[in-house]
């Protein structure tokens, strides 16, 4: 099996500080591994994990008491990713034909509303075809308060 590149971080705001850190490498291929990951993570405030799938696509994943809200920047890396697959399988979306060249997210835009990200402005960042997934996720990191924080894991992790 090929190595992925990417990151998966996971994310906490608790008593009104951000902490983000390292999430497994094969988060990126297994949905229910970063799920797994994610709801070790005990806190009272926000948990929510940032993957960046071979700089391809991102995943936002916020797990809760009535389940996983997530949301795939592009839901035609499910013709090429298991994770992005299973998201789509987790979110009951039939995934785009081969031919379908449009990007379109699948889930719940809304997921980070109330930590700083409307979904209109999350719709803007994932619409910037320019930007690769990791630096839609840094402007997600940024608009949160989170950009210091998430920047110092991903240089330990890209080290």
């Amino acid at each position: 099996m090929e190595p992925l590149e990417g990151f998966a971080v996971a994310v906490v705001r608790e008593d009104g500080k951000w902490r983000c850190e390292a999430l497994e490498i094969e988060t990126l291929r297994e949905l229910d591994a970063a799920i797994t990951g994610l709801r070790k993570i005990r806190s009272t405030g926000a948990v929510f994990g940032m993957l960046d799938v071979d700089d391809e696509f991102f995943l936002l994943l916020r797990p809760g008491p009535a389940g996983v809200t997530l949301l795939l920047s592009d839901s035609a890396a499910a013709l090429d990713y298991d994770i992005a697959a299973d998201a789509l399988d987790l979110l009951r979306v039939e995934p785009p034909d081969d031919d379908d060249d449009d990007l379109w997210p699948a889930g719940s835009l809304d997921l980070l509303a109330d930590i700083g990200v409307p979904a209109a402005e999350l719709q803007v960042i994932i619409d910037d075809v320019d930007l690769y997934p990791d630096e839609q996720l840094q402007m997600i990191a940024q608009r949160c308060g989170f950009e210091d924080q998430f920047s110092k894991v991903l240089d330990t992790i890209q080290a």
